[in-house]
């Protein structure tokens, strides 16, 4: 069975609201090859109600706040490659496809991912639960370093 993706897939489980909200620059891939299912099948196994937001639209709160706010936080990855690697080639032109989105076109993976989906929530989720930062993205980003694409040292 799949983890909630919709308030229907919630209300098929019974549940009111989701222990933990997993969000996502990915489909939605129940695979043991993509970090978001095996997290959420983890937490699932432990006893936690689990959901995911797979790419969320940054634009609006329909995505987001589709299964409302989280009993005890917010899991936030890019996906399962660096947004700015999955956007962008080496030379810096954009690319046009992305193996992580249905239909294969890069039109849902905003730049710097992480950063974009976190400012989502506390947008639409004023003084909500913590938001926890995992992947590859994270990783790659939890202390100052030089970004090549905007050429500047940053936070």
């Amino acid at each position: 069975m799949f983890l909630p993706c919709t308030k229907k897939e919630m209300e098929k489980r019974g549940w009111d609201r989701c222990d933990i909200i997993l969000v996502t620059g990915d489909a939605y891939i129940d695979s043991p090859f993509i970090g978001t299912a095996v997290i959420g099948r983890v937490l699932e196994k432990a006893g936690y109600k689990v959901g995911i937001i797979p790419q969320p639209d940054i634009n609006s709160d329909k995505d987001i706040s589709k299964l409302g706010e989280p009993a005890l936080f917010w899991g936030v990855t890019g996906g399962s490659v660096d947004s700015m690697v999955a956007n962008f080639t080496a030379s810096g032109k954009r690319r046009k496809h992305d193996d992580y989105t249905p239909g294969g076109l890069n039109v849902k993976r905003p730049n710097r991912a992480v950063i974009a989906y976190t400012n989502l929530i506390k947008r639409y989720f004023k003084n909500t639960k913590p938001i926890v930062l995992g992947g590859v993205e994270a990783s790659l980003r939890r202390i100052a370093h030089y970004d090549a694409w905007s050429d500047s040292i940053r936070r």
